[in-house]
């Protein structure tokens, strides 16, 4: 009897342990995670820009530089989009589409991007500063590598091609706004 009650009591102390130690799929998404960072991809776990989410959602984010701003667009699966949104391609629909059409060299490989995704990728998003892929982590890190060389591809031909362009300070604005005050000043 004392056998069972010690061997009760190891369980009840391990337990805690156990619950605490990582499952298989969250290794798989910590080395996965870790992995696809180190080729210079930002993730975070933030709420996708889709209707009705609770929750967050991995994020995978190819950043813009400040000197080639993207053009804003957001595609969702059909599983996860209305029908009331504009079809585009291989099962996906434009939530917000880009002002201007994209070029044949940026459409190319996200046609072929959008076709090779896996099945819980459900938004993929461009904004001035980034390319994101909103996805449930259902890859290895080395299956997921694959996309990575077309994510980068589709950055690069999206780069520079902003909606609305960032103001530049036009030169020699300094010079007049001192003239301005200048002659202010010779009138008070």
């Amino acid at each position: 009897m004392d056998w069972i009650i010690i061997v009760f009591i190891l369980m009840l102390v391990i337990a805690p342990v156990m619950w605490l130690k990582p499952s298989p799929r969250q290794k798989r998404q910590q080395v996965l995670r870790s992995q696809i960072a180190k080729q210079g991809v930002s993730i975070k776990l933030e709420k996708p820009p889709l209707h009705y989410f609770r929750g967050t959602m991995p994020a995978y984010r190819w950043h813009f530089c400040q000197e080639g701003p993207g053009p804003d667009f957001l595609l969702v699966r059909d599983s996860n989009a209305s029908e009331a949104l504009e079809p585009y391609y291989a099962g996906w629909r434009w939530r917000i589409a880009p002002l201007r059409p994209l070029p044949d060299n940026a459409a190319i490989p996200l046609k072929a991007l959008l076709e090779r995704l896996p099945q819980d990728a459900l938004v993929v998003q461009s904004t001035p500063y980034a390319l994101t892929l909103w996805w449930w982590e259902s890859q290895t890190a080395e299956r997921f590598a694959t996309y990575l060389p077309e994510f980068q591809q589709l950055r690069e031909s999206l780069r520079g091609r902003a909606d609305q362009p960032f103001s530049q300070p036009l030169k020699g604005t300094e010079q007049a706004s001192s003239t301005v005050s200048d002659q202010d000043a010779g009138l008070s």
